[in-house]
């Protein structure tokens, strides 16, 4: 079936359209028209006036959402109501994301993923295993007892991954650089894993070592990592100056100081620093607790804390985090929107397809007022609005 999308302005991932509209056939965008243009075979669907249609947001560190924890709940069906929570803020496209746990269950999540993500619609574009080769003293929240360095068994079960998602999807694995050697990463990478560095104390050297070797990004820069010092600047500094590696970033106003994002998006080429959430399960409920490897964790005024004050994950929405890449980080829309799509696609090696308003693409959209909250979204196509603004 067709669908000609019309009345609201267009954001196209480049440009601002006025006075355009969307054609969509199925689960692909067919082409962007004029707006009085007579499409034969197409269902008109007006939009609200003043409206914004621009891509589906893509976040690539979730940990939980509408009450179910992805560690807890390691299923398909885990994984497609995690996605389902987001959806309402925008979200129509993610990795669900495992933090370290024995390599078992963070294996079982990942099949997991991949039997999600080849169900249509379902918004599962791959897994996120954050750990468990991490620094144990950047460990933040992460379960001590299963930190450790790689071995011969892990380093191949995790190369057969990327063959459970074919073209479907992407596993990111985070890792700490000082903890897994050059050419085991490499050894990755050629097995088709996009790699981020963090929950690490590495040095500026030993980071910049593993980029050659194939480090691919960076997870929720600043966070679990040692600051800056003039001497010793270390893997934050490292995550700034690489110019072809992209930066998660977190912008709660809570995790990160607003001026330090600030300063790291004006010295990183534009595109190369992406919006996540870290959300965790409370996302999209009115729950203030819930537990994590058997703790409590307290969600107050804008965090979620253990009861000894340390972050575990982020209360953040990724229509949140565009408002506020606007307003805290004196972003523009335009390039707000980008980090929260076109370039999490690019990060994942999904551009292609995702992203971007354009003909060929999948036809994942997000509807949003003049205040960026969302009024809608379409997951390949399907409309799914929420309840209300968010």
């Amino acid at each position: 079936m067709r669908q000609l999308l019309t009345g609201a302005r267009l954001f196209t991932g480049d440009v601002l359209l006025d006075d355009h509209a969307l054609l969509l056939a199925g689960a692909e965008i067919l082409d962007i028209v004029p707006a009085v243009a007579s499409v034969a075979g197409a269902a008109r669907v007006p939009l609200p006036e003043g409206s914004l249609l621009a891509p589906g947001f893509i976040d690539t560190q979730v940990n939980g959402g509408g009450g179910v924890l992805f560690n807890d709940t390691p299923t398909a069906a885990g994984a497609l109501a995690i996605a389902a929570a987001h959806r309402r803020f925008g979200t129509t496209a993610l990795l669900p994301t495992v933090i370290t746990d024995d390599l078992n269950t963070m294996m079982a999540a990942a099949e997991a993923a991949a039997e999600a993500a080849a169900i249509p619609g379902g918004g599962i574009i791959g897994v996120h295993l954050e750990g468990p080769f991490l620094n144990p003293e950047r460990r933040g929240v992460h379960k001590a007892a299963h930190i450790r360095r790689p071995n011969g068994v892990d380093l191949d079960r995790l190369s057969a991954l990327p063959r459970h998602f074919g073209d479907l999807g992407r596993v990111l694995l985070t890792l700490a650089p000082e903890q897994v050697d050059d050419g085991d990463i490499a050894r990755l990478v050629r097995a088709g894993i996009v790699l981020a560095g963090g929950h690490s104390a590495a040095s500026h050297e030993r980071t910049q070592a593993a980029l050659r070797a194939g480090l691919r990004g960076f997870t929720h820069l600043f966070n679990a990592m040692p600051p800056i010092s003039n001497r010793t600047p270390g893997i934050a500094l490292a995550a700034m100056t690489a110019k072809d590696a992209w930066c998660g970033l977190i912008v709660d106003g809570v995790h990160v100081h607003p001026d330090l994002l600030a300063l790291a998006l004006a010295a990183k080429p534009r595109g190369k620093m992406m919006l996540v959430t870290d959300a965790m399960p409370p996302t999209g409920t009115d729950a203030t607790t819930f537990t994590l490897y058997g703790e409590r964790i307290h969600r107050r005024d804008g965090r979620l804390v253990t009861d000894d004050g340390v972050l575990a994950g982020a209360d953040i929405d990724m229509a949140q985090a565009v408002r506020n890449a606007m307003r805290l980080l004196d972003v523009e829309l335009e390039e707000a929107l980008r980090m929260a799509s076109l370039y999490p696609a690019r990060f994942l090696g999904m551009d292609g397809r995702l992203g971007q308003l354009a003909a060929g693409f999948q036809a994942d959209l997000v509807l949003l007022d003049a205040q960026q909250r969302v009024l809608g979204t379409w997951v390949a196509g399907q409309r799914d609005g929420p309840t209300g603004p968010a």
